[in-house]
């Protein structure tokens, strides 16, 4: 069959979506970007807030709407929404002819052969997706990379222990799982051996890889034994809660050569007020200390934090907080989000909600400042030689694209840089920064003289 697979959401959900694909393709399904000649549609669906959610319905009914105008026999939806909302979507999307649910993704094909060979107009549902303790967590798995290849998601863990109050994660996707080293070192290998060069970690919760499989983080020897795997130049960390980062950790992002010195740290809140609502384990002290041993230890540490905006019970005092911490802290990068009431979460319940303008406000007033603060800390840069990995050429612009070590892709800024040589995706280079912006830097390629 011809497979039109749509991935929505984070690149935890990517990965799964990767591991889909490889499964569909050996059993002999072809994967097409034609929507008019799919045969067969699957969305992996994202419900992590309102928008995703909204995102993933339109998806569906956009998508199903192929059945009448082009090839589409069947529509199937994985992921998020499907685990969460198996009865809802049952009973009022029709168009929706099977679910598989976050732990059973390894029997995507199978589900489309029951699918398409289904006499009825029930969903196939296949196994039981409020079970989120299956095979496909446990392991590793084959990857059929999207994207440009030179780099991958390594979801090293599954579902989350913190129960914050304003996420759905754990009733969603169960409690923590890691998967077991060996079969992440086989993953990787794997993705290296196919030309993937910067290894980007991933998890709900980074930081507590092995604790439910070895009794203790691992993540440092989880990251030694990545390193080790030949063409793997870089390997990144994101989602590091900030309790957890211990000072083992904080070595081996120093230390090892292939780390990048750069951390996503999501903080949330600065106010201990709104960060004991939010159920978070860290206060304003606590916060302050970790970025100040983080910054000894690492110079040149690139760090990059999410807060909410907006979170009920929020005052003006406690947004002033979280303003001046942002300013004092200068983080290098910084994503912010308006809250989201979360059915089935403690924070939907409480009664002093923030209006949806006042959030917008106090959004609107972190990212601006955050731009300021972005554009200083981008211009220490100007006249430095930075490692940076190609994106792309740009025609319209004469140039190529890429990021330094200092960037995560799609969430981060790019390095824009004219070269004489002729550079392919995934080459790493050396670039001379010649001027800096918001959020981007400009340069040219650095030919040291013979």
């Amino acid at each position: 069959m011809k497979i039109l697979f749509i991935s929505l959401g984070c690149d935890k959900n990517l990965t799964d979506s990767e591991k889909m694909l490889a499964l569909l393709t050996a059993a002999g399904h072809e994967i097409t970007d034609d929507e008019t000649q799919a045969q067969i549609a699957i969305i992996n669906t994202c419900a992590f807030i309102s928008d995703a959610k909204e995102e993933s319905i339109q998806t569906i009914i956009e998508t199903a709407a192929l059945k009448e105008t082009g090839c589409l026999q069947k529509l199937i939806i994985t992921g998020c929404l499907a685990q969460r909302y198996r009865d809802e979507i049952a009973a009022q999307l029709p168009e929706v002819d099977g679910m598989l649910g976050i732990a059973s993704f390894d029997k995507i094909a199978q589900l489309v052969e029951e699918t398409v060979n289904a006499r009825d107009e029930k969903p196939r549902i296949f196994d039981d997706i409020s079970d989120n303790v299956g095979p496909s967590i446990r392991s590793g798995g084959a990857r059929l990379v999207t994207g440009s290849g030179h780099y991958a998601y390594l979801k090293v863990a599954e579902g989350c222990n913190k129960n914050c109050t304003y996420c759905a994660i754990p009733s969603i996707r169960g409690r923590y799982h890691s998967i077991p080293m060996e079969h992440l070192a086989a993953e990787a290998t794997g993705l290296a051996d196919k030309g993937v060069k910067e290894l980007i970690l991933v998890a709900q919760e980074t930081t507590l890889y092995g604790v439910d499989l070895y009794g203790r983080k691992m993540l440092p020897e989880l990251i030694e034994r990545l390193s080790r795997i030949e063409g793997i130049a870089w390997i990144r960390l994101l989602y590091c809660y900030p309790e957890e980062i211990t000072d083992e950790l904080i070595a081996t992002v120093r230390d090892n050569p292939k780390v990048c010195h750069y951390l996503d740290m999501p903080i949330q809140h600065a106010s201990d007020a709104i960060l004991r609502r939010m159920g978070r384990r860290t206060d304003h002290r606590e916060l302050t200390e970790l970025i100040g041993k983080l910054r000894r230890e690492i110079s040149d540490i690139a760090l990059r934090t999410t807060l909410i905006a907006g979170f009920p019970g929020e005052t003006d005092e406690d947004h002033e907080i979280c303003m001046e911490f942002i300013d004092e802290t200068e983080f290098d990068r910084l994503g912010v989000f308006t809250y989201s009431p979360e059915e089935g979460t403690k924070a939907a319940e409480y009664t002093d909600q923030v209006p949806e303008d006042i959030k917008q406000q106090r959004m609107d007033e972190i990212m601006s400042l955050q731009k300021e603060i972005s554009e200083d800390r981008l211009a220490r840069f100007v006249g430095r030689r930075l490692e940076v990995m190609t994106e792309g050429y740009l025609p319209d612009e004469g140039c190529y694209v890429g990021r330094s070590r200092y960037d995560a892709p799609d969430v981060d800024g790019m390095v824009f840089f004219e070269a004489d040589a002729e550079l392919v995706t995934g080459d790493i280079v050396t670039v001379e920064i010649t001027a800096s912006g918001e959020y981007d830097l400009t340069g040219v390629l650095y030919e040291p003289a013979e």
